[in-house]
């Protein structure tokens, strides 16, 4: 008995010191990075610029890091210690229960209904409901991503480009031939889908970090020929007066003349109406392009890019034509990416190269990864967190009363941002969504864990 609880107390003591070695190990790796961007701020006092010290903003968060870092390794340690199995890549999830089974129609109803009366609620001003736009623009380009990464596996860094062709296609169709929202709205779609092709064949026997690369290169291929193009996109200067879309032939003008949406029903004019229609639009292209997801994942083609995901060679030798299925995968991806930048164009009015850079396909491709690829609801879910997020960083100001008055915590939304992500893919490496749903079932549904799914190696 006396060995059982020496050896006992002896182990526990051993995992202090580790964790405790390794909080103190990490600590230091992090105060080397903050000595160089938080210990000093640069302030402008005439003639000349002024360092001013920040060591208490630093203190603050090197004692966050440490407790985290101790605490979690702690329990990290004493769980492995302890026998607990870990998780193998074969394990498929735990079944849901009988009574969520019944119920996740009705979350999904319920779900849309909030959506449909979300603009309408009380407290929604103009700011919430443009934040609301934001977030669905980005949850439509992650599913539309999520077909290329998430079933087809196929690492795509150069998403960002589709979704410039479709906001110049829409800017430039409707300048110059004059044509309408309604009729630029699938011509872009159809161009973007064009440039996926473009994009596809040249990759077709590209996996991996090799196709990251070449992806990403096409993207920044696409915006210098925006920058350089000057004659037809307008260069640096980008477009503007993009025409704005109608609703069903009235125009969101102030005047409440004949013709506009104000003079027709009899209201006062006001933007926030405009903003509501633009928020049903982008609402009625996501559920689209959910739609739409969903059926192809169902069909052959859908089952088709998760063998491809899985194992190339296997899809071949089992007749798939692997060729036809990328260029699919990247088309009809790049398709949802062209609706999305032409919805964009005609929400602006004006756009330039500098909406298109490689930080906006890091986002998307982000918010896919932490989503869970190939989850529908993970994704949107991402996208609520990351994009609704990290704007709701504007507007915490108690965190001057912590750090104090002169802390701008607009300033830190990056790295506040950086560092939920890396606690995502500590304790969530799959993903917000563990589980996935199966495209095909011989007798029963049941959900299967994440661990099944590639991440998007191609």
């Amino acid at each position: 008995m006396r060995q059982l609880v020496s050896s006992t107390s002896t182990g526990a003591d051993s995992r202090f010191l580790e964790a405790l070695k390794d909080a103190v190990l990490t600590t230091i790796v992090a105060a080397l990075l903050c000595f160089p961007l938080l210990a000093f701020k640069a302030e402008e006092a005439l003639p000349s610029l002024t360092l001013r010290s920040r060591w208490g903003v630093v203190g603050i968060l090197l004692a966050i890091v440490f407790v985290g870092r101790f605490l979690w390794r702690l329990v990290s340690t004493g769980e492995v210690v302890s026998g607990a199995k870990p998780t193998t890549a074969a394990a498929v999830a735990k079944p849901r229960g009988e009574l969520a089974t019944r119920l996740a129609p009705f979350g999904g109803a319920a779900l849309l209904a909030g959506l449909i009366a979300l603009p309408l609620l009380p407290g929604m001003e103009r700011y919430e409901v443009d934040l609301a736009i934001l977030v669905l623009t980005y949850v439509m380009l992650g599913w539309g991503l999520n077909i290329v990464v998430g079933l087809a596996g196929l690492l795509d860094l150069g998403y960002v480009a589709f979704y410039a062709v479709g906001a110049y296609a829409y800017a430039l169709l409707a300048q110059y031939f004059g044509f309408s929202f309604w009729i630029c709205l699938p011509l872009a779609g159809i161009l973007a889908a064009f440039w996926g092709v473009l994009l596809g064949f040249p990759v077709l026997r590209l996996r991996g970090d090799y196709l990251a690369i070449v992806t990403l290169a096409f993207g920044e291929i696409i915006r210098i020929i925006l920058i350089n193009w000057q004659s037809l996109t307008g260069g640096p200067n980008g477009v503007s007066n993009i025409p704005r879309p109608s609703f069903f032939g009235l125009e969101f003008k102030p005047d409440c003349g004949p013709g506009t949406f104000c003079g027709f029903f009899g209201i006062e004019h006001a933007n926030i109406y405009r903003l509501i229609f633009l928020y049903y639009l982008i609402l009625a292209l996501v559920l689209l392009t959910n739609w739409v997801s969903i059926r192809l994942r169902r069909l052959p083609i859908g089952r088709a890019w998760e063998a491809l995901r899985e194992d190339e060679i296997a899809c071949r030798s089992l007749g798939i034509n692997t060729v036809t299925t990328k260029l699919t995968a990247f088309a009809i991806g790049a398709m949802f990416g062209g609706l999305a930048g032409s919805f964009f164009a005609t929400k602006q009015g004006f756009i330039s190269p500098e909406s298109f850079v490689f930080m906006e396909s890091a986002i998307i491709l982000s918010i896919v990864v932490l989503g869970g690829m190939g989850s529908q609801i993970g994704v949107a879910a991402a996208a609520v967190v990351m994009i609704g997020g990290t704007e709701l960083l504007r507007n915490l100001n108690f965190l001057k009363a912590i750090f104090g008055k002169d802390f701008d915590p607009t300033q830190y939304r990056m790295l506040i941002f950086g560092v939920a992500m890396v606690m995502v893919m500590i304790w969530r490496p799959r993903g917000f969504v563990g589980s996935r749903s199966p495209s095909i079932v011989l007798k029963e549904r049941k959900a299967i864990s994440g661990d099944l799914v590639k991440e998007g190696h191609g």
